[in-house]
């Protein structure tokens, strides 16, 4: 099981200019001791208009910079929105090219469409954004591929053209899908590309069902690359320290925070059918949240959701994701609220003392 980053780029000063400044350069610093300590991947999000959530809303930007001052670790987009005009197909497909290009063939192309909330402030109908996504998904491998290329659809209609660069990785890059309902689950496997799924929304039975239905669907996948990404990534929050206590007290309240800022940013705002069935489900949970922070991280933490302690503890917390299944865990350590020099250490702690354990587990090596 390899071991990545994601990185939403949080932070409770989202208007002090001179604060974004520091923590754009601190996440660049920090993903550069990353790539000493032998993460696979740092995934950066695509989110619009969420204060204080996601600051990361120009990833394509973060990773050009990476690119530059990183030499192994992959550079993924966790993930490109394909809905127009959050990206039109051809400018997604010139930028990952250019990544490619730029960072030696490392980029992970990671897709979705986010939020309605986020949708409706592109003027983009949240209906449509599926049908959308799909489509844009389905093209961009040609780009990459066809010389020229050219395309009449429902969405988008491109005369013949030349799109250039090629990215340098053959036949491309692995494509993704960041899933939030049973339905993308599905659809990920139906196409062929690799599931990103979120952990801390449900117990670990739930994700191996997912898991399970992805697998199933990709037995029938037409996928719309040129290789079928059969691996699957959970998403999950992450802090490791000396001992189970430091680690729980750096990181209570901030998750905390994420929790409920999650549930009341992505459940108010449904993202079509799956997600309205999720909002029915966890309603009762999303009241419990309130004011009971303890309880909620407690239960997260011993039903495996969140990943907090030690790194004897971390280490048996990650082993119950590998023997499901899982082929990559995507850890997200920059939450709002803890100090960003504690996020340091545990970056550090955490890649000196968890990541080969599963990194040297995967090469074989003793």
């Amino acid at each position: 099981m390899k071991i990545d980053l994601l990185y939403e780029v949080e932070t409770d000063r989202p208007f002090d200019r001179l604060h974004q400044r520091e923590l754009f350069e601190e996440v660049l610093r920090q993903v550069e001791l990353a790539d000493q300590l032998g993460y696979h991947t740092a995934w950066f999000v695509e989110h619009h208009f969420l204060v204080e959530f996601a600051h990361s809303s120009a990833p394509e930007v973060i990773l050009g910079a990476l690119s530059q001052r990183t030499e192994r670790i992959r550079l993924g987009h966790g993930v490109v929105l394909l809905p127009y005009p959050f990206n039109h197909p051809i400018r997604v497909a010139e930028r990952i090219a250019t990544l490619d290009i730029l960072s030696g063939g490392r980029v992970e192309f990671g897709t979705g469409r986010s939020s309605a909330y986020e949708q409706l402030g592109f003027d983009i109908a949240p209906e449509e954004s599926r049908a959308m996504w799909q489509e844009a998904l389905s093209i961009i491998p040609k780009m990459w591929r066809d010389e020229p290329f050219s395309y009449e659809g429902r969405f988008f209609r491109i005369p013949e053209r030349h799109v250039i660069p090629k990215p340098i990785q053959q036949p491309h890059p692995p494509i993704w899908l960041a899933c939030t309902s049973p339905e993308s689950w599905r659809l990920a496997g139906l196409n062929g590309i690799g599931a990103l799924g979120f952990s801390f929304v449900m117990e670990m039975e739930e994700f191996a069902t997912n898991m399970r239905a992805y697998r199933e669907h990709l037995a029938q996948a037409r996928p719309v690359g040129e290789f079928i990404n059969d691996q699957v990534g959970a998403f999950t929050m992450v802090f490791c320290a000396p001992s189970d206590q430091e680690a729980e007290e750096a990181a209570l309240e901030a998750f905390g925070w994420y929790i409920l800022s999650s549930y009341k940013l992505f459940l108010a705002h449904t993202k079509g059918a799956g997600w309205q069935v999720l909002r029915e489900k966890e309603r009762a949970f999303l009241a419990a949240l309130e004011g009971r922070t303890r309880e909620v991280f407690d239960y997260l933490r011993e039903h495996n959701s969140i990943v907090v302690g030690s790194p004897d503890r971390c280490i048996d917390a990650l082993k119950r994701y590998e023997a499901l299944g899982v082929d990559r865990m995507l850890c997200l350590m920059q939450v709002r609220g803890i100090p960003l020099p504690e996020v340091r250490r545990s970056i550090e702690l955490f890649g000196k003392e968890v990541v080969p354990v599963f990194h040297e587990a995967h090469r074989g090596v003793s």
